[in-house]
C-alpha cells in the first residue's frame, strides 16, 4: 500500500488512513475520496495534525501558493467528522 507523508506530524501513513486535501480557488478543500484535480496534501483527521500544519503553514508551502489559505472549511470538516466518529 502506497504510503504519505502527514503535513501536520511529518510521520509516514498509508494513504488510506490519511485525508487527502487540494486547493480550489485559494480554499483548502478536503478530498475524501481522492478524485480531486490538483496537487494534494495529507494530513491525519484529527485536529492535533490540522493545529500543527496550520501553526507551521504547511499547507501554502505544500501546494507551493503564495500567501494565506482559507482553511475554514477544512476545519469544520475535521470537526464534523469527529463528532460522527466519536458517537
Amino acid at each position: 500500500m502506497p504510503t504519505r507523508t502527514c503535513v501536520g506530524c511529518r510521520e509516514q501513513a498509508p494513504k488510506a488512513d490519511l485525508l487527502r486535501v487540494v486547493v480550489v480557488e485559494g480554499e483548502c478543500v478536503p478530498d475524501p475520496r481522492g478524485r480531486l484535480p490538483g496537487r494534494g496534501a495529507h494530513l491525519h483527521p484529527r485536529t492535533e495534525c490540522l493545529t500543527l500544519a496550520l501553526r507551521r503553514r504547511a499547507f501554502p508551502r505544500a501546494f507551493r501558493v503564495q500567501g494565506p489559505l482559507d482553511t475554514e472549511g477544512l476545519q469544520a470538516f475535521l470537526g464534523e467528522q469527529l463528532q460522527r466518529d466519536s458517537t
